[in-house]
């Protein structure tokens, strides 16, 4: 059967239009049912119909938050690389754990190395500590040894080396040899005694002594004779009544205060003397007072001074050419006021053969008499041994004229007269208080009979 063309397109046109009224109205059905869904706006009343009405901004319409965005999935792994993957991660958390136990390592490693060197300082203060210790222990002991032999001072044998080279070899070598005792042997005795600056009157007496025993066949051995010496000698130090030859120093009474009058020629070390003397007393617990009445020489009053400061007593000094006797005087009563233990006074220089300066000193005691009753209470002679026999006239003219109660026999170290002190003890029966044998402060030694003669025969 045969079909028509323009049958066939009249056909297709009207199915178009049809389709395209049924689109139409379907339009149309769905605005109606849109318009009917949404409410209208209400009426608005009246008084505000009437009104003009304001227009107001419309509310600002928040943005809207950009829609996320899908992450993107990684494409799925094949198993190759899912295996590579695996390997990488492991690999990965080892080396980090390797990382973290090497850094634990280090961190151990470097705690020791800190606590070894701190254990390293700790060890080196404390033998730099013990050092120190050790080294102030041995500065102590050194500085204790020091003082020790300071305050000991030289010895009395070492002090009497120059006499010992002097009186004592002359006197050795008499017996050197197996010599026997004879009339020979005492001939040259007698020249060594009287020329031993012991006194004339002091050697006739040890000469006569060893004649008598010779002849009674006692002292026929040279050992003997020097025995017999020596007991002779420590008789006469000893004064026939010190026991054992014990020293007789200074002793403070119980008057208060306790005066002591000290003299000498110039240049006998009275000053110093009563500087080194002040200086036991108050290491004694005393207080100590220093009289300047050496008016007459300047440097005595500031040597005195010098004396009083270093060992830390008061002094009264009065202006240079003052009277001495005044100054003593001032002295006595101001101890007396501050109930001072010793007053030490210290005079003028004075020559023993000049009459009218020993009056003077006579005068200085019966003004320390007035200042305080029974004063002075010791009347200190001081005497310089290098002035041989010469000192035991001075002692004598100074014992005749003021009643001298003891002596201080200075610069013994440094001569070979000291066979002097014999001679004084034998001849004015005075006790020796002290011998000075050096500068210091120890070097002023009470004098022991017993120590002297066990020196002088060493």
């Amino acid at each position: 059967m045969r079909t028509d063309p323009l049958a066939l397109a009249a056909t297709d046109t009207a199915v178009v239009i049809a389709v395209v009224f049924v689109l139409l109205v379907l339009a149309a059905v769905a605005a109606l049912l849109l318009r009917r869904r949404r409410p209208g706006p209400a009426a608005p009343p009246k008084e505000l119909e009437r009104r003009p009405r304001r227009e107001e901004p419309p509310p600002p319409r928040a943005a809207a938050p950009p829609p996320p965005v899908p992450a993107a999935r990684p494409p799925p792994l094949s198993a190759e690389e899912a295996r590579l993957a695996r390997e990488a991660e492991e690999a990965r958390r080892k080396d980090e754990y390797r990382r973290k136990k090497e850094a634990e390592r280090e961190e151990k490693e470097r705690r020791r190395q800190e606590r070894e060197q701190e254990e390293e300082r700790a060890r080196e203060r404390a033998e730099q500590a013990t050092r120190e210790s050790e080294e102030a222990r041995r500065r102590e002991e050194e500085e204790r040894r020091r003082r020790a032999e300071a305050e000991a001072g030289r010895t009395l044998a070492a002090g009497l080396e120059k006499t010992r080279g002097g009186f004592m070899a002359r006197l050795n070598a008499l017996f050197v040899g197996g010599r026997m005792v004879d009339e020979a042997v005492l001939a040259d005795l007698e020249e060594v005694l009287f020329t031993a600056d012991i006194g004339v009157k002091t050697a006739t007496k040890l000469l006569e002594a060893a004649r008598e025993r010779v002849k009674k066949k006692e002292l026929s051995d040279p050992d003997r004779l020097k025995g017999a010496l020596r007991e002779e000698i420590a008789r006469i130090l000893a004064l026939d009544g010190v026991p054992d030859g014990a020293a007789q120093p200074l002793a403070v009474g119980t008057a208060r205060p306790w005066v002591v009058m000290v003299v000498g020629v110039n240049g006998s070390g009275k000053t110093t003397t009563i500087g080194k003397l002040a200086a036991k007393l108050a290491s004694g617990g005393h207080s100590v007072l220093l009289g300047a009445g050496d008016t007459f020489r300047a440097a005595a009053g500031e040597q005195l001074e010098v004396w009083a400061e270093r060992v830390r007593v008061p002094v009264v000094r009065g202006k240079e050419g003052t009277d001495p006797a005044s100054v003593c005087f001032e002295a006595v009563q101001r101890g007396a006021a501050e109930k001072v233990d010793v007053v030490l006074c210290d005079t003028a220089g004075r020559l023993h053969t000049k009459m009218p300066l020993m009056e003077e000193l006579k005068k200085v005691k019966r003004v320390i008499g007035k200042a305080a009753a029974g004063a002075p209470h010791e009347v200190l002679l001081v005497l310089d041994a290098t002035n041989g026999q010469n000192a035991i006239a001075q002692a004598r003219q100074f014992n005749e004229s003021l009643g001298v109660t003891g002596i201080v026999l200075t610069k013994l170290d440094g001569t070979a007269k000291g066979g002097v002190i014999i001679g004084i003890c034998d001849e004015l029966r005075i006790p020796v208080r002290y011998v000075g044998i050096g500068e210091t402060v120890a070097d002023l030694k009470p004098f022991a009979p017993g120590e002297f003669v066990e020196a002088l025969f060493a």
